[in-house]
């Protein structure tokens, strides 16, 4: 399939499976207005209170395309976010394995929200040793050619993908919390991530 997807923060684990499919012919969005809440700045986490949303900041200067958002770095989220991540993620199973590796993501330095999460998304394919080729659109296309992605990732209610259920931290507490950002999925299942992720299947387009 050849499919149009935006380029989110961390992304959820629905959105790896479609990514790392090697039959999908991936083209990630560059020319989209910024939709708010979603998750091209924001990333869901397991913490000990449950679902924990992490949110990176945007400049309000008036620019609307996704490749031209600026960070705001008036807060130090860069901080916030890692601490957050070691403190929700030290105790699981495959946490100290990726350390190193995931630390990176928060040491890059940018103003540029895409350039952010497109090396999030880099540091991810080494953790998996899954290198994964993909091109950009060159505008912006309301019905674009390949199959429409773009808003297929909702934040505030399930998405259309089928996830088993796997061992989380904080499971005992609050149960299975469903398509959580890809490093939940890395810190609890480790070398079986790529192998979850292929067994994840959609419902409907």
């Amino acid at each position: 399939m050849n499919i149009l997807l935006p380029v989110f923060y961390l992304p959820p684990i629905s959105w790896c499976s479609v990514f790392f499919d090697a039959e999908n012919e991936i083209k990630l969005e560059k020319y989209e207005h910024f939709p708010k809440q979603t998750y091209r700045n924001r990333a869901n986490i397991y913490g000990a209170n449950g679902k924990l949303a992490l949110s990176i900041p945007i400049s309000h200067n008036g620019k609307r395309v996704v490749d031209e958002i600026e960070i705001s770095h008036r807060e130090n989220w860069l901080q916030l976010h890692w601490k957050s991540i070691k403190t929700a993620y030290q105790s699981s199973p495959y946490f100290e394995f990726y350390e190193d590796q995931l630390e990176k993501i928060f040491n890059y330095k940018t103003n540029n929200l895409f350039e952010f999460n497109l090396n999030a998304l880099k540091i991810i394919q080494q953790i998996l040793k899954a290198e994964r080729s993909y091109s950009f659109s060159q505008e912006y296309l309301k019905n674009p050619a390949e199959d429409d992605f773009r808003d297929f990732f909702p934040t505030k209610k399930t998405s259309g993908f089928q996830l088993e259920e796997y061992y989380q931290t904080f499971t005992s507490k609050y149960g299975f919390l469903s398509d959580l950002s890809i490093v939940d999925l890395l810190c609890n299942k480790g070398p079986e991530t790529m192998t979850y992720l292929k067994s994840i299947k959609l419902n409907t387009l």
